[in-house]
């Protein structure tokens, strides 16, 4: 049972640094390029800056046949990654957008580059890592350490920036960066680590495997990748703009409630998935969460029209962030179980790619 808690409890404490960078390349410097009062056109243009993301299972297989010469298989990537993260968010801070905004926008891809790829590795790590009863609440702390790295990157970012300014906002985030790699150094290692025998293997193989595992099914199952997060990806892809231009709230409001209220909201959705799939069959579950998730996002026309009002902002960002969650769960869940531990970081990095592809490439068009 120890052993049981600690494998979960690390996973959580992963999850943190893991979620941590997704802000800062994201909305975070969203938020520092509007108050910069930087035009919709170039902030929708920012939203870019997370290609890495979709594309990260160009270089998966990779970390599948190249483990370091420390830490095992997958902790080796991960600790790398992070130190890189960290390098990244201090560079950020001697720099603004009215100055540097290509410089910036530099270390973001950066940023966005090694945060995907410790992604990799970790997903990875916590396939390997967690056995098929322990998913549902590994998954649930997965999410609510990311979630609350959220808080952190986001929430606390936004006080600290109408405080204290951006610039000490990065190099703290770049700070806590570093220390996640005591994390990763205490982590437990995952059992029967062995990486592919062939180059041609990592990367032909980890395909290959999910086509002759799955079928006819198989395309199905990459467009529902696609697809189950389309609906928020579109309307939130610059929710911080909108917060801050239309209903007009401030930084330190959108820190205390959109990202901290949310953000909760999000952590108590994510434990509610975990409960949600351990007794319910993982299909109904998809279905039911995936269309409250949806429905939910409708909640943002009442913000278009009331002003800076924070009781509807709580309300609407709460919902928003507490099915989200749900259906987040049962979709990491989905994914977990859709790979082959034998290829994961590969197999994993192919349909979380696929699942960010309307969060990355969809913000352009929202600023449009």
């Amino acid at each position: 049972m120890p052993g049981r808690n600690w494998r979960i409890l690390s996973i959580g404490l992963l999850g943190f640094a893991s979620g941590l960078p997704l802000a800062l390349s994201g909305s975070a410097l969203q938020a520092w390029f509007t108050i910069s009062g930087m035009s919709l056109r170039d902030i929708g243009w920012i939203t870019l800056i997370g290609q890495a993301y979709v594309f990260k299972f160009l270089w998966a297989p990779l970390l599948d046949r190249l483990p370091l010469p420390f830490l095992g298989r997958r902790r080796g990537w991960i600790l790398v990654m992070q130190l890189l993260c960290g390098v990244a968010l201090i560079s950020m801070s001697f720099y603004t957008p009215q100055g540097a905004a290509s410089t910036l926008a530099f270390f973001g891809v950066l940023l966005a580059f090694a945060s995907a790829t410790q992604d990799i590795a970790y997903d990875a790590h916590r396939t390997d890592l967690l056995r098929p009863e322990e998913r549902g609440w590994g998954t649930a702390f997965m999410q609510g350490g990311y979630r609350a790295a959220m808080l952190v990157s986001g929430a606390l970012a936004l006080i600290l920036a109408d405080h204290l300014g951006w610039a000490w906002v990065y190099r703290l985030m770049g700070a806590l960066m570093l220390a996640a790699m005591l994390v990763t150094a205490a982590s437990p290692e995952a059992p029967d680590e062995r990486p592919a025998r062939s180059f041609a293997e990592a990367v032909v193989e980890p395909f290959a495997d999910f086509f002759r595992r799955y079928g006819a099914l198989a395309l199905a199952w990459l467009v529902l990748m696609v697809l189950y997060k389309l609906c928020d990806a579109f309307a939130l892809s610059l929710s911080t703009t909108f917060l801050l231009r239309v209903p007009q709230f401030t930084l330190t409001q959108l820190g205390a409630i959109n990202k901290t209220f949310g953000l909760f909201a999000g952590l108590l959705g994510a434990l509610a998935g975990g409960w949600v799939v351990t007794r319910m069959r993982l299909f109904p579950a998809l279905l039911v969460l995936g269309v409250l998730q949806a429905l939910v996002n409708l909640g943002y026309i009442w913000l278009a029209y009331s002003g800076p009002d924070l009781w509807v902002l709580a309300t609407v960002v709460g919902a928003e962030n507490f099915f989200s969650g749900l259906g987040s769960t049962a979709f990491v869940v989905l994914v977990t179980a859709l790979c082959n531990v034998r290829y994961s970081a590969t197999q994993y990095a192919l349909l979380s790619s696929l699942a960010a592809v309307g969060r990355v490439f969809l913000g352009p068009l929202a600023a449009w």
